[in-house]
Protein backbone atom coordinates (compact mmCIF):
# COMPACT_ATOMS: atom_id res chain seq x y z
CA UNK A 1 0.00 0.00 0.00
CA UNK A 2 1.32 3.49 -0.85
CA UNK A 3 2.78 5.62 1.95
CA UNK A 4 -0.26 7.93 1.97
CA UNK A 5 -2.50 5.01 2.98
CA UNK A 6 -4.36 4.79 -0.31
CA UNK A 7 -4.90 1.32 -1.82
CA UNK A 8 -2.76 0.56 -4.88
CA UNK A 9 -4.10 2.06 -8.09
CA UNK A 10 -5.30 -0.73 -10.39
CA UNK A 11 -4.27 -0.95 -14.03
CA UNK A 12 -7.22 -0.43 -16.31
CA UNK A 13 -9.48 2.06 -18.02
CA UNK A 14 -11.79 4.87 -16.96
CA UNK A 15 -14.43 5.77 -19.55
CA UNK A 16 -15.10 9.50 -19.17
CA UNK A 17 -17.95 11.60 -20.54
CA UNK A 18 -15.86 14.67 -21.35
CA UNK A 19 -17.49 18.04 -20.73
CA UNK A 20 -17.51 20.85 -23.29
CA UNK A 21 -14.64 23.31 -22.94
CA UNK A 22 -12.35 20.78 -21.28
CA UNK A 23 -9.28 19.54 -23.16
CA UNK A 24 -8.41 15.86 -23.29
CA UNK A 25 -5.22 16.70 -21.39
CA UNK A 26 -7.37 18.41 -18.77
CA UNK A 27 -9.32 15.16 -18.32
CA UNK A 28 -6.04 13.30 -17.77
CA UNK A 29 -5.05 15.84 -15.12
CA UNK A 30 -8.30 15.38 -13.21
CA UNK A 31 -8.06 11.59 -13.31
CA UNK A 32 -4.49 11.82 -12.02
CA UNK A 33 -5.65 13.87 -9.05
CA UNK A 34 -8.62 11.64 -8.32
CA UNK A 35 -6.64 8.40 -8.43
CA UNK A 36 -3.35 9.70 -7.04
CA UNK A 37 -1.09 8.50 -9.86
CA UNK A 38 0.88 10.10 -12.68
CA UNK A 39 0.52 7.06 -14.96
CA UNK A 40 -2.57 8.22 -16.85
CA UNK A 41 -3.14 8.85 -20.56
CA UNK A 42 -6.01 9.09 -23.04
CA UNK A 43 -6.87 7.34 -26.30
CA UNK A 44 -8.23 9.43 -29.17
CA UNK A 45 -8.20 13.18 -28.52
CA UNK A 46 -11.48 15.10 -28.36
CA UNK A 47 -11.49 18.80 -29.25
CA UNK A 48 -12.40 21.15 -26.38
CA UNK A 49 -15.77 21.93 -28.05
CA UNK A 50 -16.66 18.23 -28.26
CA UNK A 51 -18.21 16.12 -25.52
CA UNK A 52 -18.59 12.42 -24.93
CA UNK A 53 -16.56 9.24 -24.65
CA UNK A 54 -12.88 9.63 -23.85
CA UNK A 55 -11.07 6.41 -22.92
CA UNK A 56 -8.48 7.02 -20.20
CA UNK A 57 -5.82 4.43 -19.39
CA UNK A 58 -4.35 4.03 -15.92
CA UNK A 59 -1.03 2.46 -14.88
CA UNK A 60 -0.08 -0.48 -17.16
CA UNK A 61 -3.17 0.11 -19.32
CA UNK A 62 -1.59 3.30 -20.70
CA UNK A 63 0.39 0.95 -22.96
CA UNK A 64 -2.90 -0.33 -24.39
CA UNK A 65 -4.06 3.10 -25.52
CA UNK A 66 -2.32 3.12 -28.89
CA UNK A 67 -4.11 -0.11 -29.76
CA UNK A 68 -7.49 1.05 -28.44
CA UNK A 69 -7.42 4.13 -30.70
CA UNK A 70 -7.32 1.92 -33.79
CA UNK A 71 -11.03 1.16 -33.65
CA UNK A 72 -14.32 2.42 -35.02
CA UNK A 73 -16.11 5.32 -33.36
CA UNK A 74 -19.61 6.79 -33.36
CA UNK A 75 -20.47 10.49 -33.22
CA UNK A 76 -23.58 12.63 -33.06
CA UNK A 77 -23.06 16.09 -34.52
CA UNK A 78 -24.76 19.20 -35.84
CA UNK A 79 -23.56 20.52 -39.19
CA UNK A 80 -24.36 24.09 -40.21
CA UNK A 81 -24.53 24.56 -43.98
CA UNK A 82 -24.05 28.04 -45.39
CA UNK A 83 -21.11 29.19 -43.25
CA UNK A 84 -17.48 28.07 -43.25
CA UNK A 85 -14.84 28.62 -40.57
CA UNK A 86 -11.06 28.34 -40.45
CA UNK A 87 -11.27 25.40 -38.03
CA UNK A 88 -14.32 23.76 -39.67
CA UNK A 89 -16.12 24.08 -36.34
CA UNK A 90 -17.80 26.79 -34.26
CA UNK A 91 -14.58 27.72 -32.44
CA UNK A 92 -12.91 29.18 -35.54
CA UNK A 93 -13.27 32.53 -37.28
CA UNK A 94 -15.81 32.68 -40.10
CA UNK A 95 -14.10 32.65 -43.50
CA UNK A 96 -17.06 32.14 -45.86
CA UNK A 97 -20.78 33.01 -45.79
CA UNK A 98 -22.29 31.79 -49.08
CA UNK A 99 -25.55 30.96 -47.32
CA UNK A 100 -27.54 27.76 -47.34
CA UNK A 101 -27.88 25.98 -50.67
CA UNK A 102 -31.19 25.06 -52.25
CA UNK A 103 -31.51 21.59 -50.86
CA UNK A 104 -34.02 18.83 -51.34
CA UNK A 105 -33.85 15.32 -49.90
CA UNK A 106 -32.48 13.73 -53.07
CA UNK A 107 -29.65 16.24 -53.52
CA UNK A 108 -28.67 15.92 -49.87
CA UNK A 109 -28.65 12.12 -50.04
CA UNK A 110 -26.43 12.14 -53.13
CA UNK A 111 -23.93 14.42 -51.36
CA UNK A 112 -23.98 12.27 -48.21
CA UNK A 113 -23.52 9.06 -50.17
CA UNK A 114 -20.35 10.42 -51.80
CA UNK A 115 -18.88 10.77 -48.29
CA UNK A 116 -19.74 7.22 -47.22
CA UNK A 117 -17.57 4.13 -47.49
CA UNK A 118 -13.80 4.18 -48.07
CA UNK A 119 -12.84 7.76 -48.95
CA UNK A 120 -9.73 9.93 -49.13
CA UNK A 121 -10.20 12.75 -46.63
CA UNK A 122 -8.12 15.90 -46.33
CA UNK A 123 -7.83 16.51 -42.57
CA UNK A 124 -8.83 19.85 -41.10
CA UNK A 125 -5.93 22.30 -41.44
CA UNK A 126 -6.28 23.37 -37.81
CA UNK A 127 -5.30 19.97 -36.44
CA UNK A 128 -2.46 18.37 -34.50
CA UNK A 129 -0.99 16.71 -37.59
CA UNK A 130 2.68 17.60 -37.97
CA UNK A 131 3.98 19.23 -41.15
CA UNK A 132 7.81 19.16 -41.26
CA UNK A 133 7.86 18.73 -37.50
CA UNK A 134 5.43 21.57 -36.71
CA UNK A 135 1.77 21.11 -35.76
CA UNK A 136 -0.56 22.10 -38.57
CA UNK A 137 -2.62 24.32 -36.27
CA UNK A 138 0.52 26.25 -35.31
CA UNK A 139 1.30 26.94 -38.96
CA UNK A 140 -2.25 28.13 -39.63
CA UNK A 141 -2.19 30.44 -36.62
CA UNK A 142 1.11 31.85 -37.89
CA UNK A 143 -0.64 32.82 -41.11
CA UNK A 144 0.71 30.02 -43.30
CA UNK A 145 -1.30 28.24 -45.96
CA UNK A 146 -1.36 24.55 -45.06
CA UNK A 147 -2.21 21.78 -47.53
CA UNK A 148 -2.47 18.42 -45.80
CA UNK A 149 -2.20 15.13 -47.65
CA UNK A 150 -5.48 13.19 -48.07
CA UNK A 151 -5.76 10.14 -45.84
CA UNK A 152 -7.80 6.95 -46.35
CA UNK A 153 -10.67 6.64 -43.87
CA UNK A 154 -13.92 4.70 -43.85
CA UNK A 155 -17.32 6.22 -43.08
CA UNK A 156 -19.67 3.33 -42.33
CA UNK A 157 -22.68 5.52 -41.63
CA UNK A 158 -23.45 9.20 -42.31
CA UNK A 159 -27.17 9.81 -41.78
CA UNK A 160 -29.33 12.86 -41.11
CA UNK A 161 -31.54 12.65 -38.03
CA UNK A 162 -33.12 16.11 -38.25
CA UNK A 163 -33.06 19.30 -40.32
CA UNK A 164 -33.72 22.93 -39.34
CA UNK A 165 -33.75 25.86 -41.78
CA UNK A 166 -32.78 29.07 -39.98
CA UNK A 167 -30.85 32.33 -40.11
CA UNK A 168 -27.58 33.14 -38.33
CA UNK A 169 -26.32 36.72 -38.24
CA UNK A 170 -28.25 37.55 -41.38
CA UNK A 171 -27.13 34.46 -43.30
CA UNK A 172 -29.56 31.73 -44.33
CA UNK A 173 -28.33 28.41 -42.93
CA UNK A 174 -29.43 24.81 -42.66
CA UNK A 175 -28.63 22.87 -39.50
CA UNK A 176 -28.40 19.10 -39.86
CA UNK A 177 -28.28 16.75 -36.88
CA UNK A 178 -26.30 13.72 -38.06
CA UNK A 179 -24.92 10.42 -36.79
CA UNK A 180 -21.59 9.08 -38.05
CA UNK A 181 -19.97 5.66 -37.65
CA UNK A 182 -16.39 5.84 -38.88
CA UNK A 183 -12.89 4.45 -38.70
CA UNK A 184 -10.16 5.87 -36.52
CA UNK A 185 -8.58 8.98 -38.00
CA UNK A 186 -11.79 10.37 -39.50
CA UNK A 187 -12.33 14.10 -38.91
CA UNK A 188 -16.03 14.88 -38.42
CA UNK A 189 -15.17 18.57 -38.92
CA UNK A 190 -13.82 17.67 -42.35
CA UNK A 191 -17.03 15.80 -43.19
CA UNK A 192 -18.99 18.97 -42.37
CA UNK A 193 -16.65 21.05 -44.53
CA UNK A 194 -16.79 18.60 -47.44
CA UNK A 195 -20.57 18.22 -47.30
CA UNK A 196 -20.96 21.99 -47.56
CA UNK A 197 -18.51 22.10 -50.46
CA UNK A 198 -20.25 19.26 -52.29
CA UNK A 199 -23.49 21.22 -52.10
CA UNK A 200 -21.89 24.34 -53.57
CA UNK A 201 -21.79 26.14 -50.25
CA UNK A 202 -19.79 25.84 -47.02
CA UNK A 203 -20.19 23.92 -43.79
CA UNK A 204 -18.88 23.55 -40.27
CA UNK A 205 -19.70 21.78 -37.01
CA UNK A 206 -21.67 23.53 -34.30
CA UNK A 207 -21.85 20.53 -31.95
CA UNK A 208 -20.05 17.20 -31.60
CA UNK A 209 -20.58 14.34 -29.17
CA UNK A 210 -18.73 11.03 -29.30
CA UNK A 211 -21.01 8.24 -28.18
CA UNK A 212 -18.78 5.21 -28.74
CA UNK A 213 -15.12 4.22 -29.02
CA UNK A 214 -14.95 0.55 -30.00
CA UNK A 215 -16.81 -1.32 -27.22
CA UNK A 216 -16.86 1.67 -24.84
CA UNK A 217 -20.07 3.71 -24.80
CA UNK A 218 -21.73 6.63 -23.04
CA UNK A 219 -23.81 4.19 -20.97
CA UNK A 220 -20.75 3.39 -18.85
CA UNK A 221 -19.04 6.80 -18.99
CA UNK A 222 -18.58 8.87 -15.84
CA UNK A 223 -18.78 12.64 -15.49
CA UNK A 224 -15.74 13.91 -13.61
CA UNK A 225 -16.33 16.29 -10.70
CA UNK A 226 -15.21 19.89 -11.04
CA UNK A 227 -11.87 20.81 -9.41
CA UNK A 228 -12.41 21.42 -5.72
CA UNK A 229 -15.18 18.82 -5.63
CA UNK A 230 -12.95 15.77 -6.11
CA UNK A 231 -14.38 13.27 -3.65
CA UNK A 232 -14.87 9.76 -5.01
CA UNK A 233 -12.28 8.30 -7.39
CA UNK A 234 -13.83 6.97 -10.60
CA UNK A 235 -14.10 3.22 -11.09
CA UNK A 236 -11.21 1.69 -13.02
CA UNK A 237 -12.23 -1.23 -15.24
CA UNK A 238 -9.50 -3.87 -14.76
CA UNK A 239 -7.04 -4.30 -17.60
CA UNK A 240 -7.98 -7.96 -18.13
CA UNK A 241 -11.62 -7.02 -18.71
CA UNK A 242 -10.60 -4.20 -21.05
CA UNK A 243 -8.46 -6.57 -23.10
CA UNK A 244 -11.24 -9.16 -23.29
CA UNK A 245 -13.72 -6.54 -24.52
CA UNK A 246 -11.35 -5.10 -27.09
CA UNK A 247 -9.54 -8.10 -28.63
CA UNK A 248 -9.99 -11.80 -29.27
CA UNK A 249 -8.71 -13.79 -26.28
CA UNK A 250 -6.61 -16.98 -26.14
CA UNK A 251 -6.03 -18.80 -22.83
CA UNK A 252 -2.56 -20.34 -22.51
CA UNK A 253 -1.23 -23.24 -20.51
CA UNK A 254 1.54 -22.73 -17.95
CA UNK A 255 4.43 -23.39 -20.34
CA UNK A 256 3.21 -21.00 -23.01
CA UNK A 257 2.37 -18.40 -20.37
CA UNK A 258 5.97 -18.54 -19.17
CA UNK A 259 7.18 -18.03 -22.74
CA UNK A 260 4.89 -15.02 -23.21
CA UNK A 261 6.11 -13.41 -19.99
CA UNK A 262 9.59 -13.14 -21.51
CA UNK A 263 8.34 -12.13 -24.96
CA UNK A 264 9.10 -15.32 -26.86
CA UNK A 265 7.44 -16.10 -30.17
CA UNK A 266 4.85 -18.91 -30.18
CA UNK A 267 5.48 -20.86 -33.42
CA UNK A 268 2.54 -23.24 -32.99
CA UNK A 269 -0.04 -20.57 -32.15
CA UNK A 270 -2.10 -19.42 -35.15
CA UNK A 271 -3.82 -16.05 -34.74
CA UNK A 272 -6.10 -14.14 -37.12
CA UNK A 273 -5.24 -10.70 -35.79
CA UNK A 274 -4.11 -8.79 -32.74
CA UNK A 275 -5.04 -11.03 -29.80
CA UNK A 276 -5.01 -10.82 -26.01
CA UNK A 277 -3.21 -13.72 -24.34
CA UNK A 278 -4.15 -14.66 -20.78
CA UNK A 279 -2.99 -17.36 -18.39
CA UNK A 280 -5.22 -19.97 -16.80
CA UNK A 281 -5.90 -17.65 -13.85
CA UNK A 282 -7.27 -15.00 -16.23
CA UNK A 283 -4.28 -12.66 -15.90
CA UNK A 284 -3.78 -10.57 -19.03
CA UNK A 285 -0.24 -11.19 -20.22
CA UNK A 286 0.30 -9.65 -23.63
CA UNK A 287 -0.96 -8.67 -27.04
CA UNK A 288 0.34 -10.92 -29.82
CA UNK A 289 -0.19 -10.73 -33.57
CA UNK A 290 0.24 -13.29 -36.36
CA UNK A 291 3.63 -13.55 -38.04
CA UNK A 292 5.21 -15.66 -40.78
CA UNK A 293 6.67 -18.04 -38.19
CA UNK A 294 3.85 -18.04 -35.65
CA UNK A 295 2.49 -15.57 -33.13
CA UNK A 296 4.84 -12.75 -32.17
CA UNK A 297 4.65 -10.23 -29.33
CA UNK A 298 3.19 -6.78 -29.90
CA UNK A 299 3.26 -5.70 -26.26
CA UNK A 300 3.95 -7.69 -23.09
CA UNK A 301 2.22 -6.42 -19.95
CA UNK A 302 3.27 -8.98 -17.33
CA UNK A 303 6.87 -10.11 -17.21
Amino acid sequence: MPADGRPPVPSGVVVVDKAAGLTSHGVVGRVRRLLGTRKVGHAGTLDPMATGVLVVGVERATRLLGHLTLTDKTYEATIRLGVGTVTDDAEGDVVATPGAPELDTIRLEVALDALRGPILQVPTAVSAIKVDGVRSYARVRAGEEVALVPRPVTVHRFDVLARRDAEAEGVAVIDLDVVVDCSSGTYIRALARDLGSALGSAGHLTALRRTRVGPFTLDEAVVLPEPGHDVTPPRVEPIAQVAARSFPVVVLDADRSADVRVGRRLPQLALEGLTALVDQDGTFLALYRPGPDGARPEAVFVG
